[in-house]
């Protein structure tokens, strides 16, 4: 953006990348905005206006991420309206998106990187290299797990030099087993991390983004019409002795879900969950016993 005056006509200010910058009459740029413009009209506005941006552009990001996850059609429309938005824009573009039908159904074949939406169309690279227009009224933007031509894709994207600022392409993804017992509800693979203390267990589930109530860390995905609660034991609340992680489960209408009827992509975002707070888990040394 430009400069703007401050009440001291010895200063401009503007915002570069979300920061309050500030030049001085011979235009040079200061290391500092200077701490008598503190309290300035112009200053505190701008810093508000970053303040608003920066959640703006969180907001724009936790909105297409839903829309991956749940892998719901979106208007085109609504696309075309949002692109001009350089946040919302930078949250879309590059994303892998396809073409759905009225009854919101698509080919996960016949995908592309989104490059463009406006009144031509949604400008998509295809997987060929070519650039195509698509008219449909609504896009999906698949979660990963249902891509059948991932690495394919993912060799594209590096060949391109792809930079998606939502984790879709190299989001980690899990398949479910197909041997799963029908009336199996706990998932045991990463159970029994141990924690020094139950708060760096819970920390460790924050940080990642993941709800943590009652002692379970959780996360949720609404797949098939109904939404899916993956849940991973934490430990009990304000204990401050050591935690282990607790098997995975899967919650829906209330009630503990057999995994055998958990679909790909709860499976995948739960598995993936369960196997982060794993990660940090107390790893001891070869011989050692405690």
């Amino acid at each position: 953006m430009g400069w703007i005056s401050t009440a001291d006509p010895s200063y401009e200010i503007s915002l570069d990348d979300g920061k309050v910058v500030a030049r001085n009459a011979a235009g040079k740029r200061l290391r500092a905005v200077p701490a008598k413009l503190k309290d300035d009209d112009a200053v505190v506005r701008l810093r508000q206006l970053a303040e608003w941006l920066a959640q703006h552009q969180q907001t724009c990001h936790a909105e297409v991420e839903k829309w991956m996850l749940r892998s719901l059609p979106v208007p085109a429309a609504l696309l075309t309206r949002v692109w001009p938005d350089e946040y919302w824009r930078s949250a879309l573009r590059d994303l892998v998106v396809a073409e759905a039908d009225a009854d919101g159904r698509w080919d996960t074949s016949a995908v592309g990187f989104l490059r463009a939406a406006d009144e031509r169309g949604i400008g998509v690279v295809t997987l060929d290299g070519d650039t195509r227009r698509l008219r449909a009224e609504r896009l999906a933007i698949p979660h990963p797990v249902l891509l059948p031509d991932l690495g394919e894709l993912r060799e594209f994207a590096a060949e391109l030099d792809v930079k998606q600022s939502l984790d879709q392409l190299f989001r980690e993804t899990w398949d479910k087993p197909a041997d799963l017992p029908p009336d199996e509800v706990h998932y045991g693979e990463f159970e029994g991390g141990l924690f020094e203390q139950t708060r760096h267990l819970t920390g460790r589930a924050t940080s990642l983004g993941y709800r943590v109530r009652g002692g379970e860390a959780g996360c949720h995905v609404l797949e098939g019409g109904r939404t899916v609660g993956a849940r991973v034991w934490c430990g009990e609340p304000y204990y401050e002795g050591q935690a282990e992680t607790g098997p995975l489960n899967f919650v829906a209408d209330g009630a503990l879900l057999p995994l055998a009827e958990v679909g790909p992509i709860a499976w995948s975002e739960g598995v993936r969950m369960a196997a982060a707070l794993y990660a940090g888990r107390v790893v001891k040394e070869e011989g050692e016993t405690k």
